[in-house]
């Protein structure tokens, strides 16, 4: 009956969701407890009338914050599709922008220390991803071809190494490296220990990428590569795993851009990237969320940057596999 009534009267449909909707969203802000002072900053003479209806207020805000999303909504509508992205993202970094600045933040610090965090953090934090990164290439790569292997101990070894590796904590595997290895006589400094860690960790997800893509190849590439007398190194190396770049790449990068976050699990044995300087210069002036945030904003700038690195990545790859 519903579904006979939308498609005899579309419009009316259109509208009665549209309505809806906004009742939808008014309910949740109004739930959430959305704040009226802004309506008392507009308009003063409202001051007194907030204070006595302190339920209404919160009800007349929250209806005026949707209609002023469903307007903003509408708007968009309107602006072709790379516009609609445009104006979608500055938006929203604009609302992020204001809720930091409602923290009462203290900018004078973060340009005294954002200097430091960038000259020292960054560089520390790009030095250990980068390495971390080529290593756990190399032992994904080693790993994806020993769990093709037909031969049971090298399967056997790598099997075990993924399911070690993708079963502990990444935070446990720092501890055990850096504090386990001296127990037995190889003392390890801490940027050596969470690259290591890090290359171990993501080399053993990496290895099921690397995996998934060698093994969707069609297996008539490998036949046809032996028929024309091309050993099996040659093979995977001129056949295969170009053709499997374009199922690698896209899983791959976004391993790359977690790693990059999660190289601040490295912080905790004393390195001193991003965010061990983050919560070690907040705390000189008890300026703890200055850090956190300013640690925040350039993790993300770097992971942009890899996400626009791996597009072009994909690009050529793309180009390449068209040929």
């Amino acid at each position: 009956m519903l579904g006979r009534l939308i498609l005899t009267y579309p419009e009316a449909s259109r509208r009665a969701g549209a309505l809806l909707l906004l009742a939808l969203v008014v309910a949740v802000l109004y739930q959430l407890g959305v704040s009226a002072a802004w309506i008392g900053r507009l308009l003063p003479a409202s001051g007194t009338w907030l204070a006595e209806n302190p339920a209404t207020a919160r009800l007349a805000s929250a209806l005026v914050i949707a209609l002023i999303a469903a307007a903003n909504w509408k708007a968009l509508g309107l602006l072709p599709r790379r516009q609609q992205v445009v104006a979608v993202w500055v938006e929203l970094f604009a609302l992020l922008m204001l809720f930091f600045y409602s923290f009462d933040l203290s900018f004078a610090f973060i340009a005294k220390k954002i200097g430091f965090l960038i000259s020292q953090g960054v560089v520390t934090t790009l030095y250990i991803s980068a390495i971390s990164i080529v290593i756990a290439t190399v032992i994904a790569l080693a790993g994806a071809i020993a769990k093709l292997s037909k031969n049971g101990v090298v399967y056997g070894l790598a099997t075990f190494y993924t399911s070690l590796f993708r079963g502990l904590p990444l935070l446990m595997q720092i501890y055990i490296i850096y504090l386990g290895l001296p127990q037995v006589g190889y003392v390890i400094s801490a940027v050596p220990a969470g690259i290591l860690a890090l290359s171990l960790c993501y080399g053993a997800y990496m290895t099921e990428i690397f995996r998934a893509g060698i093994q969707s190849i069609a297996r008539g590439q490998t036949e046809g590569a032996t028929a024309l007398g091309l050993s099996p190194s040659q093979t995977m190396a001129l056949v295969i795993l170009p053709q499997a770049m374009r199922v690698i790449i896209p899983p791959t990068g976004n391993q790359f851009i977690a790693m990059l976050k999660d190289s601040s699990l490295v912080s905790v044995v004393g390195v001193w990237e991003i965010m061990y300087l983050a919560r070690t210069q907040g705390q000189t002036e008890f300026r703890h969320i200055e850090m956190l945030i300013t640690a925040s904003m350039i993790y993300w700038i770097l992971s942009i940057g890899l996400e626009f690195v791996q597009a072009r990545i994909e690009e050529r790859f793309g180009r390449f596999n068209a040929r």
